[in-house]
């Protein structure tokens, strides 16, 4: 890529005084659109779902941990492989220690549609302790549009059905795993279903990303292009 244009240190701060100024917009229409999330309405869960974990099974309430809030990173499970998706992996690699979040009475648990044993081994070998539980066998993933199968439930990914994707030249997500983000609210022993966010959804959790986007070379490199970090030969 070209380089930016060398100018002299006022010229330079001109051009970074206009940008600051469309920052700080960015930086309110982000809070708006935060508030808005947070307002959103909420949906009552009622089916039960069990997940398959190292202590044994464990349904939905119980991923809260006695929590109020529940985050789950649907984890794209790559079968032809046997191991997790790289791009998922480079935002697991992102997530800090989880006490922040547990101090602010919320939960954050990966879960995927595979083999527990499979699970457990992937994990190992990326040295991660976040929590991580199999949706296997169960309904959890067709119904919150992190596996696409007709077979099982009309294909929608990102609030797109099967017509549109196909039309917007999106065919890879009309069938098979994918990834996302769900969010929960529990009261009492009622669990409510208030967000899910897919594709480019969850570019803001992947704090590589944010670092790589304040330099003039920017991320290089596609999504599906990052390795798991165990790959990489630096």
């Amino acid at each position: 890529m070209d380089l930016p244009q060398v100018v002299s240190r006022d010229e330079w701060l001109t051009a970074r005084k206009e940008l600051l100024a469309k920052e700080k917009e960015f930086t309110r229409m982000r809070d708006v659109v935060t508030e808005e999330r947070r307002g959103l309405p909420m949906v009552k869960v009622d089916k039960d779902y069990v997940f398959d974990g190292p202590g044994g099974k464990v349904e939905l309430l119980e991923l809260f941990d006695g929590r109020r809030q529940l985050i789950v990173y649907h984890f794209m499970w790559l079968w032809d492989t046997d191991e997790g998706c790289a791009s998922c992996s480079l935002l697991v690699d992102n997530i800090g220690h989880l006490s922040h979040l547990h101090a602010r009475d919320t939960s954050l648990v990966l879960a995927s549609r595979a083999p527990l044993a499979g699970i457990e081994r992937f994990r190992a070998r990326m040295g991660w302790t976040v929590p991580w539980y199999s949706s296997y066998g169960s309904d959890f993933n067709y119904d919150f549009n992190a596996t696409m199968d007709e077979s099982v439930a009309p294909v929608e990914y990102n609030y797109k059905d099967k017509a549109t994707l196909m039309r917007e030249g999106l065919a890879f997500f009309v069938k098979g795993d994918g990834h996302g983000m769900s969010v929960f609210l529990r009261d009492g022993d009622s669990v409510f279903h208030t967000y899910s966010t897919y594709g480019r959804g969850a570019d803001l959790l992947v704090g590589t990303y944010n670092y790589l986007d304040l330099t003039p070379l920017g991320r290089q490199k596609y999504i599906n292009e990052f390795l798991h970090h165990d790959k990489y030969d630096v």
